[in-house]
């Protein structure tokens, strides 16, 4: 059993922390499973696949600012927009700065999707293996095994600066906040 499963794990079942109601989709509520995080609070340590399956760490980002987006799958058009919007914006912004965008996807539809789109300047990961990314940034949907859409900037020293887990998950993420955010930490 992995580490982080143990500290969950009480009266021989995993008891994780959920969150009844913070999420809907098309109005639904949805529980979504793991600690609720906010600013102030050091990034958590996550893996994921990249594209052609090697894993991904919160290491290989260490040191410079990061910008984490968690969708449910790039294989819808709110999805397809909020990625190509933050991989415009990894154009900008160079490689002093970090994009990530994470998914249930399967990283053969994601290496697909990223070829279709001619994604290069950021990073694709999938936490379709075992949605360990989802349990520690707290976006797993419980009744969908999607992520949540969210969006996470953390600073070159692996605190978190800015959160918005988006309500509704049919709605785009505030792109404005969540780059200013990043800019604002990227300057620090």
């Amino acid at each position: 059993m992995d580490w982080w499963l143990k500290s969950y794990w009480a009266n021989g079942r995993f008891e994780l922390p959920e969150r009844p109601g913070e999420v809907t989709m098309k109005g639904a509520p949805l529980t979504l499973i793991g600690e609720k995080l906010r600013p102030g609070l050091p990034a958590p340590f996550f893996r994921a696949l990249d594209p052609e399956l090697k894993e991904v760490t919160f290491d290989d980002f260490k040191g410079k600012p990061l910008v984490i987006a968690s969708v449910p799958s790039l294989d819808t058009s709110v999805c397809d927009l909020e990625a190509k919007h933050f991989h415009r914006a990894a154009a900008e912004l160079g490689e002093g700065v970090g994009i990530v965008v994470i998914s249930m996807d399967l990283p053969f539809a994601q290496k697909r999707w990223c070829g279709a789109n001619g994604i290069t300047g950021m990073k694709v990961l999938s936490d379709h293996r075992d949605g360990f990314f989802g349990y520690r940034y707290g976006v797993l949907v419980k009744e969908l095994r999607l992520l949540a859409r969210a969006v996470f900037v953390i600073d070159r020293d692996g605190m978190i600066t800015y959160v918005q887990v988006v309500p509704e998950m049919s709605d785009e993420p505030d792109y404005d906040r969540a780059l200013l955010s990043l800019r604002e930490t990227a300057r620090k």
